[in-house]
């Protein structure tokens, strides 16, 4: 059930991952290679204020929207300024607004993706014949942090059912799992000991196979940039936004459910599932709002983010308040 929320201040402490406090000394010596100072800005929802269902944000967006373009409820497209500077890639940094900085120049060709797994085809290709195989095509989504910030980006790419059709999937594949480039030399953030790197995440087969599951190659019709996750990254609009892996080198079908990311790390924070829903709370913040990147105050967030018509069948017979 929704609880009532009441508008309060917020402190770092708080909005904190847990596994950052608890282990602090700890995270911070595995930070030293990319700074403390960025520490308590991994996770910061930025609450100010909580709206009731069906309320409209009131904050005007920092800056009209040059493009023009709106997703199909009319939201404006965040700017590619916005987009490519505002980032979660703890490969690089937990520092969001530091991430675009450390990844510049970060190579991305050449590059190959490895299949593998459950599949008929097992192959390696390069980025650029993978590409070549298929029609590129706009999609302007809404992603959802579990953090509590959203933004509208015009993705570029084709759908992830079209890739995997690709390799032919067995019968007894179940599940899709995505691994993040290992990269230490260039990627600072994964000199942490902490983590469990390389990044992994995984959906369940219906729900990469469902049209809305899509492979991201560009942004506002160009290359994708490094900081958002390029050569080649997964968008699944309806989860929260950890779920779509970045700078993907291998996608392998599997029987099992796989081992995820921050799963691993804090299975009661992060579920295997992470639909977005209002009404099922992070431990230690409120899921009903959101704050748009580019508007002063918050506005409601929707069950499944907005795409229940396309994707809430696949979850009938589950309990959404225990699958997070």
């Amino acid at each position: 059930m929704k609880k009532p929320y009441e508008t309060v201040p917020v402190r770092s402490s708080e909005i904190t991952p847990e596994h950052i406090y608890i282990n602090r000394r700890q995270f911070l010596k595995g930070l030293a290679a990319v700074g403390a100072g960025s520490l308590l800005a991994a996770c910061a929802p930025d609450i100010a204020k909580t709206l009731t269902p069906g309320e409209q944000a009131t904050g005007a967006p920092e800056a009209p929207n040059p493009s023009g373009l709106t997703d199909e409820l009319g939201n404006a497209a965040n700017s590619y300024e916005q987009i490519s500077q505002y980032n979660n890639f703890y490969e690089f940094t937990i520092d969001k607004e530091g991430v675009a900085r450390l990844a510049e120049g970060y190579a991305t060709s050449p590059w190959t993706i490895e299949f593998s797994g459950l599949v008929n085809k097992p192959q390696t290709l390069s980025f650029d014949d993978l590409v070549s195989r298929f029609d590129q095509e706009e999609r302007i989504y809404r992603l959802r942090c579990v953090e509590g910030w959203s933004m509208v980006i015009p993705w570029l790419g084709f759908p992830l059912s079209k890739l995997l059709s690709l390799v032919e999937p067995m019968g007894s594949a179940k599940y899709v799992k995505f691994t993040t480039i290992l990269d230490q030399d260039h990627m600072p953030g994964q000199n942490t000991s902490y983590y469990p790197w390389p990044y992994i995440e995984g959906l369940r087969m219906d729900e990469a196979m469902n049209d809305l599951s899509f492979v991201v190659t560009g942004l506002y019709g160009k290359p994708l940039p490094p900081q958002n996750g390029a050569p080649l990254r997964i968008a699944v609009p309806w989860k929260y936004g950890f779920k779509s892996g970045k700078s993907i080198v291998k996608v392998e079908l599997t029987e099992e459910e796989p081992y995820t990311f921050w799963n691993t790390i804090a299975p009661h924070e992060y579920g295997f599932y992470a639909n977005v829903n209002p009404q099922v709370d992070h431990p230690r913040w409120s899921q009903a709002s959101e704050r748009r990147i580019g508007e002063l105050s918050r506005r409601s967030t929707l069950m499944f983010n907005g795409y229940a018509d396309q994707v809430a069948s696949m979850y009938s017979d589950m309990d959404l308040t225990v699958y997070y």
